[in-house]
């Protein structure tokens, strides 16, 4: 009897993220979600320019390279285009809370019936690790050398509780998994955004405080630490919008 298994929805391409890296393990999540919805055949995914930009090599969904940060826009014309299909984004912080912001913003004050998933690890990954607009106050990065100062550089950019002053969105969540516990209650949270989809309630966010020990410059393990001792209580866990509840 099999009791565990590669998801259909994930290809057999070998991910090429860093050790350590939790990209891995929420690509498994929205898999996971897209086989046991049955929705595979009708899922497209949009990959932006940033660690996620090989995406398409890894999901086994139709999948449409954006330009920078223009990945909600892109989910909004394939939606509008084609309403049945199921469409999400999948970004990183510079390019969703940066570039993209603006894009971000418009498409959850539309109320686009559209998933996001949101990876939130407080650095620019893919290009080097300069500092993205979510990284803390005093983080050490290759264009904040002694740690973010706010009064230069400002304060972190909390996304879910910035978008949770629109009357839009459906459904705004952040989640982490740095351990069993919030892998497993991340995968609940990318399993009931797809949902609210399916069922045409609107705009699903769900931000993934997510690790990279490369450019964070520490072991897997202490990176997984240090998203409990530093990014958590920057960024708190929790729903900060369901119309449904």
């Amino acid at each position: 009897m099999i009791v565990f298994e590669k998801p259909h929805a994930l290809t057999d391409t070998v991910l090429h993220y860093c050790p350590g890296c939790t990209h891995g393990i929420v690509h498994r999540l929205v898999a996971e979600a897209i086989d046991e919805l049955g929705i595979e055949g009708k899922t497209v995914g949009i990959a932006p320019v940033g660690c996620s930009v090989l995406a398409y090599n890894y999901f086994n969904c139709d999948m449409i390279e954006a330009a920078h940060g223009r990945a909600p826009a892109v989910a909004t014309g394939v939606k509008r285009a084609l309403p049945d299909n199921i469409v999400f984004a999948y970004q990183g912080d510079g390019d969703l809370a940066s570039i993209g912001m603006c894009e971000t913003v418009s498409t959850a004050a539309r109320g686009e019936n559209i998933t996001v998933i949101f990876i939130n690890n407080a650095i620019y990954g893919m290009t080097g690790g300069q500092m993205a607009p979510t990284s803390l106050i005093g983080q050490v990065t290759q264009t904040s050398p002694y740690g973010r100062d706010p009064k230069t550089q400002g304060y972190p950019i909390r996304v879910c509780e910035l978008l949770a002053t629109l009357d839009a969105p459906q459904y705004l969540e952040r989640v982490t998994v740095n351990n069993v516990k919030n892998v497993r209650n991340a995968k609940r949270a990318i399993k009931k955004a797809f949902q609210n989809q399916i069922d045409g309630k609107g705009f699903s966010f769900i931000e993934v405080l997510s690790a990279c020990p490369t450019n964070w410059g520490m072991t897997p393990q202490k990176a997984l630490q240090w998203i409990d001792e530093a990014m958590i209580p920057q960024y708190p866990l929790g729903v900060f919008r369901d119309k449904e509840a």
